[in-house]
């Protein structure tokens, strides 16, 4: 498999254009129902990080800027899901890329509970191989079955599992690594592009009371926070319909 970043388009360019950055699984395969319930009310654009294992976060914002150009893509909403919402910051930072607005779905601006991720970077590859494998076979026996998934969402499921490899873990622990270090408070305090937060209640990963209680203290740009009681860590896809009510309202406020 190429290892590079990926971007496919959901949607006519006439649509209000939101950019999916994916969180620390790096694809596009956990929001088959959020893409269902934001067609044609907004052109989605999706991403899938290359499993590299040398860039930084700025690397990381670079290539996506580049891509999006070379695509077309100028302008347009930032949605960061958790990790990406550690690529959104320096991506908006840089000033390059026209952002309309930023969207943190289980996201951050420096998470708060940096001590653990550097204890789960230094312990996630030493995890037997097998443990992972039989995780992603269990993960994709329950949303197939026990969530009922629509045909196109099990065929995401089904590729998120294949996808979950060595190189994979490898390229998941050196992004852990990189929110490790990071800090974006400086551009969180400077932006005066509308900022959303987004998060499930059952949020043991990112902590929302913390990161809503930062944001509403010291973003000046925050507009607006919303907790949805029935969904967890991945927001968008266990609140899809919820959540895309949501993103759409504060693209059109």
């Amino acid at each position: 498999m190429t290892e590079v970043l990926q971007i496919r388009v959901h949607g006519t360019p006439t649509l209000p254009t939101l950019i999916y950055l994916p969180g620390l699984h790096g694809d596009w395969t956990l929001i088959g129902d959020l893409r269902k319930y934001l067609a044609g009310q907004v052109c989605l654009v999706e991403l899938t990080y290359p499993r590299t294992l040398e860039w930084s976060l700025d690397d990381y914002a670079a290539n996506i800027e580049t891509l999006l150009a070379q695509n077309g893509i100028t302008e347009g909403w930032l949605l960061g899901e958790s990790y990406g919402s550690q690529v959104l910051w320096p991506l908006v930072g840089r000033g390059n890329f026209k952002a309309r607005g930023m969207i943190l779905a289980g996201g951050f601006v420096r998470h708060p509970l940096r001590w653990l991720l550097q204890g789960l970077g230094k312990n996630f590859n030493r995890l037997p191989f097998f443990i992972l494998v039989w995780s992603m076979y269990a993960f994709t026996k329950y949303s197939r079955k026990c969530l009922r998934r629509a045909n196109e969402t099990a065929a995401d499921v089904d590729e998120f599992a294949v996808r979950r490899t060595k190189l994979d873990a490898q390229a998941a622990t050196h992004r852990l690594y990189l929110v490790s270090q990071s800090d974006f408070r400086p551009i969180a305090r400077a932006t005066r592009l509308p900022v959303f937060y987004l998060s499930g209640l059952i949020d043991p990963i990112v902590p929302w009371p913390w990161v809503q209680h930062w944001l509403k203290r010291n973003c000046p740009a925050l507009r607006g926070c919303k907790i949805i009681f029935t969904a967890d860590h991945n927001v968008l896809g266990t609140a899809s319909a919820k959540a895309a009510r949501q993103i759409v309202a504060w693209m059109n406020q």
